[in-house]
């Protein structure tokens, strides 16, 4: 056969543009009274880092409605990063004009053997994620999200997709593979299976696949998505994905750098009841007067303040009082100082997040089809 190393598996594959539609003023989702600087700063906010800004600048002037993605893995209960931290970010993508994709990954859950590798069981889990997000207040009137299960998308259009996959595979030697296994939770030294090593893959693939112009995954997910602008490069691909990358909240207990769904004192899990919460924040790590490393105040910065613009500590008078902090910054100037005490921040943090969470409570009560989905996924044992 042939070689071509310069020519795209698929003319269709041809995702990544930032040429105008024939009308955006036909396009709903299109913000009539955002300014090109406000929708920047809207979306820029979402990531603790953004490769490359004068691109992102680029894209929302000229595309007016881009496309954005993250994918999960269904994987086990979800927990309040994925579920809250997600809708905040989403809903300041779609206010800045952004469509969302959110890959529901059942089949990569299987390669990583997640559920123990059973698909039903991942499917149930990928039907929970979705009720919980709706739940939660995400903001999916008319299109602007789209859930897209990875086994059904892959399976409808298989001669487009495993080309892509195949040509990102024979472009990339096995250690450049093998630094993006940290996506699944994975290190280099842990013994892989062939399907953890193809993984990666078919990750990049996805970006292309879904014809994503911004890639709005977590900080772990950045090395792939660096891989993806790097094929872009070996294919000679002008347009890049944008890596937009948000920032990943720490495990509750000390020196945790993230959450784990196998540890239930780790995370506070989107059904958690309010007692649940309330226990969990007041075993959490939080040392008096440090605000580096201090899991209670993440929460703060990246949940309640977004979520509220506001926090709310309430106090005995001969303690301070009730104060309203209108800013993070100002809420770590007393924190630091000694003018605001663990004791009076941990109820303050788990009155917020059970106010936030309450919704999602009573549809897990009342909605007979999610009652039954989280019933069967608590039951699920929770595989590495």
């Amino acid at each position: 056969m042939e070689e071509n190393d310069q020519t795209p598996p698929s003319e269709e594959m041809q995702s990544l543009t930032v040429t105008p539609s024939a009308s955006s003023s036909s396009n709903p989702t299109t913000p009539q009274l955002l300014s090109l600087e406000e929708r920047f700063q809207l979306v820029r906010s979402v990531g603790e880092e953004c490769i490359q800004e004068d691109e992102l600048r680029n894209l929302l002037e000229k595309k007016p409605l881009p496309i954005c993605y993250d994918g999960f893995e269904p994987s086990g209960r979800m927990h309040i990063a994925q579920g809250v931290m997600k809708t905040i970010n989403v809903n300041k993508l779609t206010k800045a004009g952004c469509k969302m994709k959110i890959w529901i990954a059942d089949w990569f859950a299987q390669l990583n053997n997640k559920m123990g590798g059973d698909l039903k069981k991942i499917k149930t889990v990928g039907e929970y994620l979705i009720e919980i997000w709706k739940a939660v207040g995400m903001d999916i009137d008319g299109d602007k999200v789209e859930f897209l299960w990875s086994s059904d998308e892959i399976n409808s259009r298989a001669h487009e997709y495993w080309p892509l996959v195949m040509d990102i595979a024979r472009r990339n030697k096995l250690p450049r593979i093998m630094r993006c296994v940290q996506i699944m939770g994975r290190s280099e030294q842990d013994e892989l299976t062939a399907a953890q090593i193809f993984y990666p893959c078919m990750q990049c693939a996805d970006i292309f696949f879904l014809k994503a112009d911004i890639c709005q995954l977590g900080m772990d997910q950045r090395k792939v998505n660096v891989l993806a602008r790097e094929y872009c490069d070996d294919i000679k691909r002008k347009n890049k994905p944008i890596i937009l990358s948000h920032h990943m909240l720490p495990g509750l207990q000390q020196g945790q750098e993230k959450m784990s769904k196998s540890d239930p004192s780790s995370s506070i899990f989107m059904e958690d009841e309010e007692v649940e919460v309330k226990t969990k924040i007041k075993k959490a790590y939080c040392p008096p007067q440090i605000v580096e490393g201090n899991p209670c105040l993440e929460y703060i910065k990246h949940i309640v303040f977004p979520w509220f613009n506001k926090f709310k500590v309430e106090r005995n008078p001969e303690n301070g009082g009730e104060k309203i902090y209108e800013s993070f910054e100002e809420l770590v100037s007393d924190y630091e100082s000694g003018g605001l005490h663990p004791g009076d921040l941990k109820p303050a943090l788990a009155k917020a997040l059970n106010m936030i969470l309450q919704p999602v409570r009573d549809h897990f009560s009342k909605d007979p089809k999610a009652k039954d989905l989280l019933k069967r996924v608590k039951g699920y044992r929770v595989t590495r």
